[in-house]
């Protein structure tokens, strides 16, 4: 590996130590999981990041996107988005609407150096209809940008890589933020004392594939269901816990634990007072 890397690593794990910027707009004290309205969906629905231009040597601003649309307005809209920066943190963006069709979230990021972002967002939505029926729609959204700041190179970035140099980046700046997740994670699991062979392992930022996938040991109705009510629990005791402390916060991203038999997950993560904390959502099918 080349000097170049190395000090890419260095510097990665320096910018743990540095705060983070949580932005939160309107937020509502939940989001709440309905029967699915089988009827209506998204018509459109993006996260998206994209780098601006450089503002001073070392440093450059990043957009942060989450838009999703449906043809007619419902009763409640909500998106919230989660933005991490190697493997840590950065921002949160949430808003709700009342009898609205359309939810924009958007943000400009101050970066620093060579990194990883990645944005997961959930779009939700409830349908109140005339019986006093209640429904609900969900989608997930992702995105991820490596912006490379080499004093060798222009400022650049990538979401995929497409040459040899920008999978040389990519596995540089994948292998810091693993190294930085395994260890915080391993020490969450041995906490609880979690027996690693009964579960499977996703990181909050990979749950987007279950949009289109079921989870092991699930149908893709029961996928639906669990992620619904696993993002219910996250608004209210992940992003509304940090999101109102409003001060630097030392969080990483959470570690979601699928249970191998299909009876339950476990969600670990670290508060905003830096409290491991665990979360065990039970699964039940009984209306489906």
């Amino acid at each position: 590996m080349s000097k170049n890397y190395i000090g890419t690593l260095v510097t990665i794990f320096l910018a743990f130590i540095l705060a983070i910027t949580i932005f939160l707009v309107e937020d509502t004290p939940a989001i709440k999981y309905f029967p699915l309205d089988e009827e209506v969906s998204f018509q459109t629905m993006e996260t998206n990041l994209q780098l601006l231009t450089e503002t001073d040597q070392d440093e450059y601003n990043v957009l942060w996107s989450s838009t999703s649309s449906l043809k007619e307005p419902i009763y409640l809209r909500q998106d919230v988005s989660l933005l991490y920066s190697d493997g840590r943190l950065k921002g949160i963006l949430s808003k709700w609407k009342e009898n609205e069709k359309h939810i924009q979230l958007q943000s400009k990021v101050h970066g620093e150096d060579s990194s990883h972002y990645q944005a997961i967002s959930f779009h939700h939505g409830e349908i109140h209809y005339p019986d006093e029926q209640i429904k609900s729609i969900q989608a997930m959204t992702h995105d991820e940008l490596y912006v490379i700041d080499s004093p060798h190179s222009a400022l650049t970035s990538f979401n995929r890589p497409t040459n040899a140099n920008q999978k040389d980046w990519k596995h540089t700046l994948d292998n810091a933020t693993n190294q930085q997740l395994n260890y915080h994670w391993k020490q969450l699991i041995q906490h609880f004392s979690i027996p690693t062979d009964e579960y499977n392992f996703v990181p909050l930022t990979d749950l987007y594939q279950y949009q289109t996938k079921p989870i092991p040991e699930l149908t893709q109705a029961e996928t639906n269901k669990v992620i619904g009510q696993l993002w219910e629990g996250l608004y209210k005791e992940y992003i509304l816990g940090i999101s109102r402390n409003q001060q630097p916060v030392n969080s990483f991203v959470p570690l979601i634990l699928f249970d191998k038999q299909g009876t339950h997950l476990m969600v670990l993560f670290q508060d905003q007072a830096g409290e491991k904390r665990q979360l065990i959502q039970r699964y039940s099918f009984e209306s489906l």
